[in-house]
């Protein structure tokens, strides 16, 4: 079952299912390592709408909780 990224728990890994994004969005994830097939882990999110941090590979990255609403994942 997909779910949006926001949606994870701390210390919660998913993989990328899609990115409900136009060509922007998707070029920019895709630039900080966020592509479909890719494991992700989430780090923390702020309760309000604030920052979502994730590990990518070995990197932390924070992006946006408008981003990372878009960004759909599958629980395994």
């Amino acid at each position: 079952m997909n779910k949006s990224l926001i949606d994870l728990k701390p210390l919660e890994s998913a993989v990328v299912a899609e990115i409900n994004g136009g060509h922007a969005l998707v070029d920019r994830l895709n630039g900080l390592g966020i592509r479909r097939g890719k494991r992700i882990t989430m780090i923390s999110s702020v309760f309000s709408r604030g920052p979502v941090t994730i590990l990518v590979d070995r990197s932390q990255i924070a992006i946006g909780h408008g981003m990372a609403d878009k960004i759909m994942v599958t629980v395994e």
